[in-house]
C-alpha cells in the first residue's frame, strides 16, 4: 500500500502545472540547495579547526553551547518555509485503506525533508573529525544521534506549530527577548543550555532522551491527524456567515476603486491577509537592530539601506509579493470578465504604495537617531515605491501557487505561496538598492549614495506607465498558465 501511496504521489509531481514551468527558476532553485549543502558542509568541516586552532576552546563544548540557537534557527526557517504533508488525504477517505497507513505515510514523508538532510552535511563530517581526532566513539556517535533526534523533533513540532500560532509566536518572543538580555550581559542562557546538551556527549545514557522526545512527538502529530482526518472533522469546510461592506467613497475611482474595495476586504475578512499587515507593521522595528548601535557587524551605511527597505516595504515584502495568490480562488473568474490587467495591477500598487507612505510616516520616530538615519529611511521607501513596487508585480507573474483564503489552520494559512520561488524573486529587490547605493558612496560619500538610490527610485516612478506596459504582457503571456496552476489542487 505504501508503494501504491507513493507512486500515486510521484504521478501527481510529475503531472502538475508547475513541473514543466519555469524550469530556469528551477535550476536556480537547485544550485541554490547546492549552494547551501555545500556551507554546510564546509562548515562541518572547518568548525572544529576554527574553533580549537584559532580560539583554543573544546569543538564539541561550542557546539553544546550555542546548540539552543541552531535548533531554533532551523525551527523558524521550517515554519515560514518547510510545506506540511502535502498528499491529499481526502480522495482516499471513502477508500478502504486504513487511516493509520495514511497517516504514517504523511508524516514520514516529511522524514526526508530537505530542512532535515541538509543538517547532515554539517554534523556527518564534523562527526567524523571528532572521531579522527581521537574524541571517544561512543560518545561520539551518542552525541549525533541525540543532535538529529533533535533535528527530527523540530520537523514534528513545526506540524503541531503551524497549528497554533500562540505557541509559536510565544516561543520566538521569549528567544528574542533571550537573545537580547545576552547581547546586552544581563542574561546569558547558553551557560545553562550548554551543560544540558553537553550532558548528551559527557552521559552517553542522556543521549536517549532526545530519542524519546522524538517517539513522543510523532505520536502526537499522529493523534493530532488521527482526530481530524474525517470528512466531517478537520477536512470540513468552515462555514461564516458573510458581511457586506460597500466603501462608496471609492466609487469615484471607477474600476481602481471596485479592485481596491476587493483587496480592503480581503485584508479586513481574511485572518492570512490581516496578519500580513500586522507583520508588515512589526517591519518598522527591524530598524532598531541597524541604527542603534546594537551590534557593530551591522554599522555602516550600506547596512542603514538594508533596513529602509525593509522598514518602510513591510506591506510589499508580505502583501505585495503575493500578488496575484490572494485571487488564486476567483482568477479564472476575474480573468472571463472585460477586466484589463493594468487596472487590476495599477489597483495593487496604489494599496503598495499607500502602505509604503504610511511606514514612511509611522517611521519617523527614528529621527532620535539622527538625520541620516530618517534620510535612509526615505531613500529606501522612494526607492519601494518606484523600482521595487514594479519588480514585486512582475514577479507575480511567475508565482502561479495559489492561497487558499479558506484555511485557517494558522496565522499565515497553509503558506502555499511562501516557497522557494518566491525567495528567489525577493533578491532582487534587496540587492539591487545595496548596489546602487554602494556605487554612490564608495564613489563619493553617503549623501551621494542616498541620493543615488533616490535617483533610481524617481526614474522608476517617471518610467511607471511604460514599465506597467512590460508587466502587462507577461500577465497576457502566463495567463492561462496562472489559470491552470490555480486549478491545481496539490
Amino acid at each position: 500500500m505504501y508503494k501504491k501511496l507513493f507512486s500515486l504521489e510521484w504521478k501527481a509531481f510529475l503531472r502538475s502545472a508547475s513541473f514543466t514551468q519555469n524550469l530556469v527558476v528551477k535550476i536556480i532553485m537547485l544550485l541554490f540547495a547546492m549552494l547551501m549543502a555545500s556551507l554546510f558542509l564546509l562548515s562541518g568541516i572547518g568548525f572544529y579547526f576554527i574553533v580549537s586552532k584559532e580560539y583554543g576552546l573544546d569543538p564539541v563544548q561550542v557546539a553544546n553551547q550555542y546548540l539552543v540557537y541552531y535548533l531554533f534557527a532551523d525551527l523558524l526557517s521550517r515554519y515560514f518555509l518547510q510545506k506540511n504533508p502535502a498528499m491529499l488525504v481526502r480522495p482516499f477517505i471513502n477508500l478502504p485503506i486504513p487511516r493509520k497507513i495514511l497517516i504514517n505515510f504523511t508524516l514520514g514523508k516529511t522524514m526526508y525533508s530537505i530542512f532535515n538532510l541538509v543538517h547532515l552535511f554539517f554534523l556527518v563530517p564534523f562527526t567524523i573529525i571528532l572521531l579522527l581526532q581521537q574524541y571517544p566513539p561512543l560518545q561520539v556517535l551518542a552525541w549525533f544521534c541525540a543532535v538529529m533526534a533533535l533535528v527530527y523533533c523540530n520537523n514534528f513540532l513545526n506540524i503541531l506549530v503551524n497549528k497554533k500560532d500562540s505557541v509559536f509566536y510565544t516561543a520566538l518572543a521569549v528567544v528574542v527577548v533571550l537573545g537580547g538580555l545576552q547581547i546586552y550581559g544581563y542574561f546569558d542562557i547558553t551557560q545553562y543550555s550548554g551543560v544540558m546538551f553537553q550532558q548528551m556527549y559527557n552521559q552517553v545514557y542522556w543521549a536517549a532522551v532526545p530519542v524519546l522526545l522524538l517517539v513522543l512527538l510523532y505520536r502526537l502529530c499522529f493523534s493530532f491527524f488521527a482526530k481530524n482526518i474525517y470528512l466531517d472533522a478537520g477536512l470540513a469546510n468552515v462555514v461564516k456567515r458573510g458581511s457586506t461592506e460597500h466603501y462608496t467613497w471609492l466609487d469615484r475611482f471607477g474600476s481602481l476603486g471596485t479592485f481596491l474595495k476587493n483587496d480592503i476586504r480581503l485584508i479586513r475578512r481574511n485572518k492570512r491577509s490581516k496578519t500580513a499587515v500586522l507583520t508588515s507593521v512589526m517591519f518598522l522595528l527591524y530598524g532598531l537592530l541597524f541604527f542603534t548601535g546594537v551590534s557593530e557587524t551591522y554599522e555602516g551605511p550600506v547596512w542603514r539601506i538594508f533596513a529602509s527597505i525593509f522598514v518602510t516595504g513591510g506591506f510589499l515584502f508580505t502583501f505585495g509579493q503575493f500578488v496575484p495568490s490572494w485571487d488564486s480562488s476567483y482568477y479564472p473568474l476575474m480573468m472571463s470578465q472585460n477586466i484589463r490587467y493594468r487596472e487590476y495591477l495599477s489597483a495593487k500598487w496604489w494599496l503598495i504604495v499607500i502602505a509604503t507612505i504610511a511606514s514612511t510616516i509611522l517611521a519617523s520616530f527614528y529621527l532620535y537617531f539622527g538625520v541620516d538615519v530618517y534620510l535612509a529611511i526615505v531613500a529606501g521607501a522612494i526607492y519601494n515605491i518606484g523600482v521595487n513596487a514594479h519588480i514585486v508585480l512582475w514577479g507575480g507573474a511567475y508565482i502561479k501557487t495559489p492561497i487558499d483564503l479558506a484555511s485557517a489552520k494558522n496565522a499565515f494559512g497553509d503558506k502555499q505561496a511562501f516557497n522557494a520561488k518566491t525567495l528567489l524573486l525577493s533578491l532582487p529587490k534587496l540587492l539591487l538598492p545595496l548596489l546602487v547605493f554602494a556605487l554612490g558612496n564608495y564613489l563619493f560619500n553617503v549623501r551621494v549614495g542616498y541620493a543615488f538610490v533616490i535617483g533610481a527610485g524617481i526614474i522608476g516612478f517617471g518610467f511607471r506607465n511604460r514599465v506597467f506596459s512590460q508587466i502587462e504582457k507577461v500577465y497576457k503571456r502566463e495567463k492561462y498558465l496562472t489559470i491552470n496552476a490555480y486549478k491545481q489542487k496539490n
